[in-house]
């Protein structure tokens, strides 16, 4: 018998042309206000989260919808900014986001920040950049869930075309690392694992592959 498939309520998004952007409560809001643009009623978007958590999939996929630069000196009306906090505590990096916002202001862009802490915690020593970023739009992409997780294994697994029961996923969630990066890696290994050893994906197999996570 066929292992079981596994039925979840997770709508797919296309993100970079190719790929699937799985959204669970953990990212809806973010996703809510990527799909808004260009509407959005301020002119910068911050996006934190911790690593794995999606935060710089999701900014590439405005990236893409938006033709927005990363260029920060490009004369462009729409840019992204990567891991932003990396700003905080260098007087010269710190001046030219504070510029970067200001040119964005003067000409009607927009601004799209990731980092991993709020910007309230980002130790920022210029005032004018504090309080810019105070006004920013500060939306949180909290860590994956089991189902965000479970969600992203199956469609890689069927990438792969291969089939995947209740058992050989509840082993995979319970060994993964907890981020989307984590269940990438996990699946690649357990395919190669697969294809070497002629064997299918069962709970035996991802065991064999994936040690078991410290609590």
């Amino acid at each position: 018998m066929p292992p079981a498939q596994i039925p979840l309520d997770l709508p797919h998004r296309l993100a970079l042309g190719r790929d699937d952007f799985l959204v669970a409560p953990s990212n809806e809001s973010a996703v809510a206000w990527i799909d808004r643009w260009p509407d959005w009623p301020f002119v910068i978007l911050v996006l934190h989260g911790p690593a794995g958590s999606g935060k710089s999939h999701l900014a590439q996929v405005w990236r893409a919808k938006s033709g927005a630069s990363t260029d920060v000196n490009a004369g462009v009306n729409a840019v992204l900014v990567d891991d932003a906090a990396m700003a905080a505590g260098d007087k010269m990096l710190e001046e030219g986001l504070f510029h970067l916002i200001e040119r964005a202001k003067a000409r009607g862009g927009k601004l799209l920040l990731t980092g991993r802490e709020p910007p309230s915690r980002w130790n920022l020593r210029l005032a004018d950049l504090r309080s810019r970023l105070n006004a920013a739009m500060v939306v949180a992409i909290e860590a994956p869930d089991d189902a965000l997780l479970a969600g992203v294994a199956l469609k890689l697994f069927a990438d792969r075309q291969l089939e995947v029961g209740v058992d050989a996923l509840d082993a995979l969630l319970t060994r993964v690392e907890r981020s989307v990066d984590g269940v990438a890696r996990a699946v690649e290994a357990i395919d190669r694992a697969a294809l070497a050893a002629k064997r299918r994906v069962t709970a035996q197999l991802v065991r064999d592959v994936l040690k078991p996570r410290e609590a």
